[in-house]
């Protein structure tokens, strides 16, 4: 990634203030072009003598005019805008990522001899499993989770209904659903597992709430109309409560899982959101973000439609804020989301107050990569700018490098972690077979472990691609990598590594709306 390919020992001892810093990289992000080869690349496409086959790599040809991205707002004008883009997620992180390389972080030690380590774990896992395929290797999204044990559920679903269903309402029906299951998607604890109705197998964590939530799908359960199960709406949301929540997922008091409430609450407040017309239409539908996208001024139709990247990101940040808790870093009357100040942010005597925070929204970004992904196979939509998008900064990743030594968190607040940990632990009667430390998603440790993780994917990427031998078109991107390697390489060493609760070796006390 750009921002990453200058090293270190490149630096003078004469820095411009973190002002001018974050405005030059605002002004750098505003240049970037659509990438040469988009979101989910180098698929087969489909011919005329039959449908197109129904995987999430499936996409439009690759050769698309590039188109200039629109400029970031200029933090020195507007901070709050400025820290709500994409394009300051990567600016922002860039900051811990040469600290964490100097081993300047006020939390952790880094010990960058160790990233070989993680490397080569990564790609043994991709090798493990897609070799020599590199280019079969999906993006990251919500899709996969649906296909959990090998069954193409989503391609099952599409053929499912009448040919009658155009490409445009197929469309607007996944986005329904792949929005809906985004959101149920905070972690579901250890001891919740859910038992698919279709054939009677028993799904966990992610991939148990990516099939409760199609099964509770196809029964319209997010439908107002009963003639049209398959669609998600305003008035059919505000029919949800608590108690048909706990239903859908099997909840019960053998069954329990980590923020019902909560689930069930961000869905409602979801259904008021959907009456915001101008993105979801007459009929408050998330799928109707297709139509808002295709008739967007910005949008190019050539051999395919080309959307920008920050037009989907304006949608899902300005359409969706009113689900989001208020209670969040605020600049200048306005709410970030997920956002949050950190110490180890250089700051200067005169330095603004924005000037300590960084920017991660993690859902909002885990919905554009699962949002993508329907819109592209389905329709060919290209996503100009997608590489704006970052990893996620989220356990999984960011386990990775703990768990291969690359992170080590300091005695003080691992000691402030462990009695957290153990203060949860009696409150809530638990048993504590593997005691890891324990932090709010808000606290200092948690943001800082999550903007140097965005940086460390990066560099784990061009690595990557180099032991893969992979380079050009055939080099892995950024949502392929997250996929096949860093993010499922973070489970398995946490199941390796706690083998009785498989947590990540942080544990984040969330509300469900920042994992």
């Amino acid at each position: 990634m750009g921002l990453f390919t200058k090293s270190s020992s490149n630096r003078t001892s004469s820095k411009p203030s973190i002002s001018e810093r974050s405005a030059s990289l605002a002004s750098s992000n505003s240049s970037l072009q659509s990438p040469t080869l988009g979101f989910g690349k180098r698929s087969s496409q489909p011919t005329s003598s039959g449908p197109p086959p129904f995987s999430p790599t499936t996409t439009a040809p690759s050769h698309r005019p590039q188109i200039p991205m629109p400029k970031a707002p200029d933090p020195l004008v507007d901070p709050a805008a400025y820290l709500r883009s994409i394009g300051s997620v990567r600016a922002r992180c860039s900051v811990l990522l040469e600290k964490a390389v100097d081993n300047e972080l006020n939390h952790f030690d880094v010990d960058m001899s160790k990233f070989d380590d993680s490397v080569a774990f990564v790609v043994s896992i991709i090798k493990r499993d897609f070799a020599p395929d590199y280019a079969t290797i999906p993006p990251h999204g919500r899709w996969q989770h649906f296909n959990v044990g090998g069954k193409d559920r989503v391609s099952h679903l599409l053929q499912s209904w009448p040919s009658s269903v155009d490409t445009s309402e197929r469309t607007r029906r996944l986005l329904d659903l792949f929005l809906v299951s985004v959101l149920l998607d905070a972690g579901a604890g250890t001891t919740w597992s859910y038992k698919s109705k279709e054939n009677g197998k028993i799904y966990r964590r992610s991939e148990g709430l990516a099939v409760a939530s199609l099964e509770m799908f196809k029964t319209g359960m997010f439908s107002s109309d009963p003639d049209q199960p398959f669609r998600v709406d305003s008035d059919g949301l505000k029919r949800l409560t608590v108690e048909s929540m706990g239903k859908g997922l099997q909840v019960t008091a053998q069954n329990p899982i980590a923020g019902l409430d909560g689930r069930a609450n961000l869905l409602i407040r979801l259904s008021k959101a959907l009456e915001n017309r101008q993105y979801f239409g007459d009929d408050s539908r998330p799928g109707n973000i297709i139509d808002y996208l295709i008739s967007h001024p910005t949008t190019q139709i050539s051999s395919v439609p080309i959307v920008p990247l920050p037009t989907l990101w304006h949608v899902l940040m300005d359409g969706l804020g009113p689900i989001w808790p208020a209670s969040r870093t605020i600049v200048d009357g306005v709410s970030l989301g997920d956002a949050w100040p950190l110490s180890s942010m250089p700051r200067e005597p005169n330095s603004a107050e924005w000037e300590t925070i960084v920017p991660f929204h993690k859902l909002t970004q885990w919905l554009c990569y699962s949002l993508m992904q329907p819109m592209s196979v389905l329709m060919h939509i290209h996503f100009a700018g997608a590489e704006l998008m970052t990893g996620l900064p989220e356990y999984r990743n960011g386990g990775l490098f703990i768990d291969t030594g690359v992170l080590t968190l300091k005695p003080e607040p691992m000691e402030r972690g462990l009695a957290r940990f153990a203060s949860e632990a009696d409150r809530n009667g638990q048993k504590c077979m593997e005691v890891v430390p324990m932090f709010e998603a808000s606290d200092d440790v948690v943001v800082e472990w999550r903007a140097v993780t965005v940086g460390f994917l990066d560099m784990l990427l061009a690595k990557v691609n180099t032991e893969l031998g992979l380079s050009g078109e055939e080099a892995l991107s950024l949502p392929q990598m997250l996929e096949a390697g860093s993010w499922k390489g973070g489970r398995e060493i946490a199941e390796v590594t706690r083998p009785n609760t498989k947590e990540p070796p942080i544990m984040i006390i969330s509300d469900g709306t920042v994992f």
